[in-house]
């Protein structure tokens, strides 16, 4: 379960990614963002994309679960959306739209790929298709420079520090946030109990299902009493008694962090200038 108490640090100086301002490495990615909402071509959300990965190569600690998702569900994403956003489009438009004057691979922008009875599936839709994919991976993979090497609870101190929210709603939410992985452990707990008095012996869908309801309520009362127990811990502790809150630990604004903000949008104006020539 993702814990957003969870620390992430890294012993290697090179991975400069963790030792960011969380706000720096959000405000660096939100012009690319925005500008891959109003391209239509392959080539600018591919050089984004490009440089989503050579940022988290660069920068971030490349484990086996990320080597995974950037190495082989990522290349599946894209292909399954590019035939999915293919399938959709209207052939009939795609053949009127100027993204492929000239084809995809050398083939025609008319030549059929598949066709199944009146229904024609054209290179120039699976171009269109092609490109929407890669402009939603693209925003995708750019939103995972800051989601894989940031943890939650730097990000809400860096938002009550340098943008000035009020605690009370960061750490509300941060509170909040904190039920999921608790939900996971008690459901854990849950199904290792009825294990041990034999209540999982039975299989079948008929059985899962009833296991499934008769979770709902003792999940449910754990929650209660959870959130319960965490309201007398902040009304003790005086949260929300006074405008502003100290802090155990600081998350500054370095000059790194502007540098990071400075270089990033450059390169992503760079590879946008590049890519709709």
């Amino acid at each position: 379960m993702t814990d957003p108490y969870r620390s992430f640090v890294s012993a290697r100086p090179r991975h400069y990614l963790y030792a960011l301002n969380p706000l720096a490495k959000l405000v660096a990615v939100l012009p690319a963002m925005a500008a891959l909402l109003f391209t239509r071509d392959i080539l600018t959300p591919l050089l984004f994309l490009m440089l989503a990965l050579a940022v988290i190569v660069t920068g971030a600690r490349i484990g086996r679960r990320t080597a995974l998702l950037l190495g082989a569900a990522l290349p599946v994403l894209i292909v399954v959306f590019a035939l999915g956003f293919g399938a959709w489009t209207d052939p009939a438009a795609a053949l009127r739209s100027t993204l492929l004057p000239e084809g995809l691979f050398g083939l025609p922008p008319d030549a059929v790929v598949v066709q199944v009875g009146d229904y024609r599936y054209t290179v120039a839709a699976l171009g269109v298709g092609l490109a929407t994919s890669l402009r939603l991976c693209s925003i995708l993979t750019l939103s995972l420079i800051a989601g894989l090497t940031t943890a939650g609870p730097d990000l809400v101190r860096s938002l009550v520090q340098n943008l000035r929210v009020p605690y009370r709603f960061g750490y509300t939410a941060l509170a909040a946030y904190r039920f999921v992985p608790r939900f996971g452990r008690d459901l854990e707990q849950l199904r290792a109990a009825r294990r041990v008095r034999g209540a999982a012996a039975r299989r079948g869908p008929a059985a899962w299902a009833a296991r499934t309801v008769g979770m709902v309520v003792p999940l449910l009362a754990g929650g209660i009493r959870h959130a319960e127990r965490m309201s007398f811990a902040m009304d003790s502790r005086a949260f929300g008694a006074s405008r502003h809150r100290t802090e155990r630990y600081s998350v500054p604004w370095r000059a790194r962090d502007t540098a990071f903000v400075v270089i990033l949008p450059l390169a992503s104006l760079a590879l946008f200038v590049v890519g709709q020539r």
